[in-house]
């Protein structure tokens, strides 16, 4: 029981205010859109910043939901399908931190993106999701690849992100956006 008590005390020095490890469901996302609509009223936070907390959660959690694996994986081990989702809030600063298992081959191109994202102003940011918008090419899970520029967008921080190699088929990716008034 002394691991649940070190977990717990984790989560406390960081101010997570709600943790979610397993398979992202779109029912999951509805409850954590739900919970954390309550715990912004109980923090009486601004309609401003819900709406920046909310809308960039919104994406990240669609990211996770849309970009599992489900089906390419066969061995049976179904760890791979897990994700990570953190929101922790320190002072007037909203953290949210999430990870999951993505392809080697996959890598590189959203490496390439995330930093092309993170050397843009705000004004090009704005330019380059028209650009995106308007080309409308859809990806293999039947995303636009709009999200990232849109967190970008709206938290107006770089993304802060990191990639570990597991083994030589797949990387855990985390991604962190901060977001303040």
């Amino acid at each position: 029981m002394k691991t649940v008590y070190d977990i717990y005390q984790m989560l406390e020095k960081k101010n997570v205010i709600l943790a979610f490890q397993g398979v992202m469901t779109s029912e999951l996302l509805t409850s954590i859109l739900q919970i954390m609509e309550t715990k912004m009223d109980r923090l009486e936070e601004t309609p401003k910043i819900k709406k920046k907390v909310f809308n960039i959660l919104v994406e990240c959690l669609q990211n996770l939901y849309h970009h599992i694996d489900l089906d390419e994986i066969d061995d049976g081990n179904r760890e791979e399908n897990s994700s990570l989702f953190m929101i922790a809030k320190t002072n007037n600063m909203y953290t949210i931190t999430t990870g999951n298992y993505m392809k080697n081959a996959e890598v590189e191109n959203l490496e390439n993106k995330l930093g092309l994202i993170n050397s843009m102003s705000s004004e090009e940011l704005k330019t380059y999701y028209k650009e995106v918008l308007i080309q409308g090419t859809m990806s293999e899970k039947g995303t636009a690849g709009l999200g990232m520029i849109d967190i970008a967008r709206k938290s107006g921080k770089s993304l802060e992100f990191n990639f570990l190699e597991i083994n030589k088929d797949l990387t855990f990716f985390s991604l962190s956006v901060k977001i303040a008034d």
